[in-house]
């Protein structure tokens, strides 16, 4: 705040021990403040505390006004509430930083406006106490935004003390742990989860606008399906029987376009018994919809629309920066064929698509640069595919289609008429990750019984992830699904772009973390 030049920083205890100890201070300390409030008949846990104004609103309706007009302001009455960012004391006068939700302002209590008594009690408010204050708006002579304080009351005692001002939370550990704090602590946070809630509104109005309609579907289903993934498992006590986590929304979504939905949409919550890393958590959230009468073709023009409206209103125009490199959004974007991208673009030899033995000798010679186990029985399509995450992924940097995927590798899309081992599939892929999977749908359903009984057989086989066949969406195939094209677009990695966020943990409020003693 502008009224105040702090010189003291205190030095962080290097002293655990010691630590510990000033804390327990601060606590005992905070703890004697709470009961004397009490013992003066004050609440200081109050239940309601009416506000004329967020802080973001004044600031945004009176920051420019002339000091002619803020003569006027001064008179009036503003009531805001918040968070005790900052405090000092001048002498009759206290300055307090106070943030709500949507910004800040400061604070200008004077002992001859409050009386000895009340101001006495500003004195002792600490930092991280949540206030209400009634007053005028003005600037200081330094042209701080302020409120000319005519009441103040204490709403919510803080009784933990925030993180020490210069610093903030910086333990990233501690961050994802204790996000509350983070988000006191670390104002850029909370623009971070404004940017994802608007990148959702975006989505969402673009396809309400276009004739989609949102849906919500099961949680918890009798079978895991829609996409390759390992399930949570749960058990329902009073129909006896197991459930899984979704892993993913797809297969009653399509029951839904079945049934007449032509368009249809779910921001959905997915969870999959997976490892955790920057990119993955085991609870994520994706936008999946489907659409009638169209193909993985308009599938490809509708994201990049979205994509690229998305990244104007967040970003400001069709290029951000993320980490070191600069995306560009501008359409159209670049489009490789899937078998075509593993010579083009990852610079293996053309014999690899052909030949097993050539596929296999080449991911042995990667595979023993970076560790990872091919294993003896690993079939050609699954060299080729390491070779592509291995040679090809990397290098996507600014938005790319990957398209017409092997057949093997996707066991509900359909495949081309003029080759039926290659499916109609595509994958965007930005900075090197999967944003987006979509493909034309399998509506055959004589096709699809055969693709899950050979995912029936990978799964009795030791596969984990392999599909069991869903007999309800067979029948549900029977009755006729049209030509439809289905895709998902992962929001956290989305948001993770948009954001300039190296971890999807950032642009989750509580990423799951390991369990810990306290």
């Amino acid at each position: 705040m502008s009224e105040s030049n702090p010189q003291y920083q205190p030095e962080p205890a290097a002293d655990p021990e010691a630590a510990e100890g000033k804390l327990g201070e601060i606590l005992e300390q905070r703890r004697r403040k709470l009961e004397q409030v009490r013992q003066e008949g004050g609440d200081p846990f109050v239940n309601r505390f009416p506000i004329s104004h967020r802080i973001g609103e004044i600031a945004d309706k009176y920051g420019e006004l002339s000091d002619e007009e803020y003569e006027e302001t001064k008179a009036q009455r503003f009531v805001v509430a918040g968070r005790v960012m900052a405090k000092r004391l001048q002498g009759k006068v206290v300055f307090m930083d106070l943030r709500d939700g949507t910004g800040r302002i400061q604070l200008f209590v004077r002992m001859n406006e409050l009386g000895e008594e009340a101001f006495a009690r500003v004195k002792e408010l600490d930092i991280g106490d949540i206030v209400g204050s009634a007053g005028g708006v003005f600037r200081t002579r330094t042209k701080e935004l302020s409120i000319w304080v005519r009441e103040i009351q204490l709403l919510t005692k803080s009784m933990y003390p925030l993180p020490e001002k210069w610093h903030g939370l910086q333990d990233v550990e501690t961050r994802y742990r204790q996000r509350y704090v983070d988000l006191i602590a670390n104002p850029d946070v909370m623009g971070i989860f404004h940017k994802r809630s608007r990148m959702i509104q975006l989505m969402r109005r673009f396809l309400d606008d276009r004739g989609f309609l949102e849906v919500e579907t099961p949680m918890m289903q009798p079978i895991a399906g829609g996409a390759a993934a390992k399930p949570f498992t749960t058990y329902h006590n009073t129909l006896d029987m197991p459930l899984y986590l979704r892993v993913a929304p797809e297969l009653y979504l399509k029951r839904l376009v079945v049934g007449g939905i032509d368009r249809v949409y779910e921001i959905n919550r997915n969870f999959r018994n997976e490892g955790i890393s920057t990119q993955h958590n085991p609870e994520f959230t994706m936008v999946e919809f489907y659409m009638a009468y169209a193909d993985y073709n308009d599938l490809m023009a509708l994201t990049e629309e979205m994509l690229t409206g998305i990244v104007e209103d967040v970003a400001g125009g069709r290029t951000l920066t993320y980490g070191e490199e600069e995306l560009s959004f501008e359409t159209p974007w670049a489009r490789f064929k899937w078998h075509d991208a593993i010579v083009e673009l990852g610079e293996c030899p053309a014999e690899v698509l052909r030949d097993a033995g050539a596929a296999r000798e080449h991911a042995l010679k990667l595979a023993a640069r970076t560790g990872y186990p091919i294993p003896a029985d690993m079939d050609h399509v699954h060299l080729l595919e390491f070779l592509f995450e291995e040679t090809v992924e990397p290098k996507l940097r600014q938005p790319t289609f990957i398209y017409d995927f092997p057949r093997a590798l996707s066991p509900l899309s359909k495949s081309r008429e003029d080759d039926p081992e290659i499916v109609e599939r595509f994958e965007l892929i930005i900075s090197g990750r999967e944003i987006a999977n979509a493909y034309t749908e399998l509506n055959d359903p004589d096709d699809q019984r055969g693709r899950f009984e050979a995912q029936a057989a990978a799964r009795e086989a030791g596969d984990e992830e392999a599909h069991e066949v869903d007999w309800d969406y067979l029948r549900a195939l029977e009755y006729g699904l049209p030509p439809t094209a289905g895709e998902g677009i992962g929001i956290d990695r989305l948001a993770m772009l948009l954001t300039d966020s190296p971890s999807i943990r950032d642009v989750i409020f509580f990423p799951l973390m390991r369990k810990t003693q306290d």
